[in-house]
């Protein structure tokens, strides 16, 4: 089990989320999301993540003369594109950076899951986030969850995250229905939009590691993430 703490926004929260387990640090570029950083901000907070936590990039729609600006000023370990970024565009993304691609997709019924495939021919990771309202601000970190159920029993070529209205209270049951082995949380580890609280990030990266040794209904999982 994996789970990436996506929103960083000071050294602090970047020490609680290490301290509590946490593989994956996000740091989000996109000036409407309350977790916005600035790239000399977002530089001295990477710096303090340690060797084998990995830096995220989470962009929106981005031109490659803001990812150009990204890359250059930030030690990072991968781009999360997290707009409505075709397959063609991931693909010119991962080529020209030479990062590891995260694509996000946002689920709410069972025919947004047809794009996964084509998806997961260019990217390196697929994460699955609710899908946001019509008319919302952000294309995530909103709060909201799905019908887990949607996911049960389903794998595509490339390894895969759960996301969306997470929390220390609900990842347990949300690993158990999907048999995700890797979990990104924002909004649910917060005390308000864009401050994380250390404690909230310790309960929900326990809560995960402690469920992430069991696969859908119970079931056990071998060393590759599948139910057995």
């Amino acid at each position: 089990m994996r789970v990436k703490i996506c929103g960083l926004r000071s050294r602090a929260e970047v020490k609680a989320a290490v301290a509590a387990g946490a593989s994956y640090g996000g740091l989000v570029f996109f000036p409407r999301s309350p977790r916005h950083l600035p790239l000399g901000d977002a530089r001295w907070i990477a710096q303090a993540m340690p060797d084998g936590f990995l830096r995220v990039a989470l962009t929106v729609n981005a031109a490659d003369e803001e990812l150009d600006r990204i890359v250059e000023a930030i030690p990072l370990d991968m781009l999360q594109l997290h707009g409505a970024e075709p397959p063609d565009r991931v693909a010119d993304i991962r080529e020209r950076y030479g990062l590891p691609v995260m694509k996000a997709i946002g689920v709410a019924e069972e025919q947004d899951l047809a794009v996964l495939p084509e998806y997961s021919r260019v990217a390196d990771q697929i994460l699955i986030d609710a899908r946001p309202p019509r008319g919302a601000a952000l294309p995530g970190g909103n709060g909201l969850s799905f019908d887990w159920r949607l996911l049960s029993g389903k794998r595509w070529g490339v390894p895969w995250m759960l996301a969306g209205g997470l929390t220390a209270s609900n990842v347990a049951e949300a690993i158990l229905t999907t048999g995700a082995t890797q979990v990104d949380v924002s909004s649910g580890v917060e005390v308000a939009p864009g401050y994380k609280d250390p404690r909230l990030i310790a309960a929900f990266t326990a809560a995960a590691l402690a469920a992430g040794g069991r696969g859908p209904r119970g079931s056990a999982l071998d060393g590759s993430g599948v139910a057995v």
